[in-house]
């Protein structure tokens, strides 16, 4: 769940920098969608 949510935000963070943003636009989409990604796995896992 970790590594999901740290993987978002590092790609996130590359990204706005990458493309030199000044509002952290990526990084916060990445973030929201890693976080949702991790509690879908979680979810999955629980309900197995």
């Amino acid at each position: 769940m970790a590594l999901i949510i740290v993987a978002g935000t590092f790609g996130g963070l590359q990204l706005d920098q990458y493309l030199g943003l000044s509002f952290p636009v990526f990084t916060m989409v990445l973030v929201l969608v890693s976080v949702g990604l991790a509690m879908y796995v979680v979810i999955r896992d629980i309900s197995k």
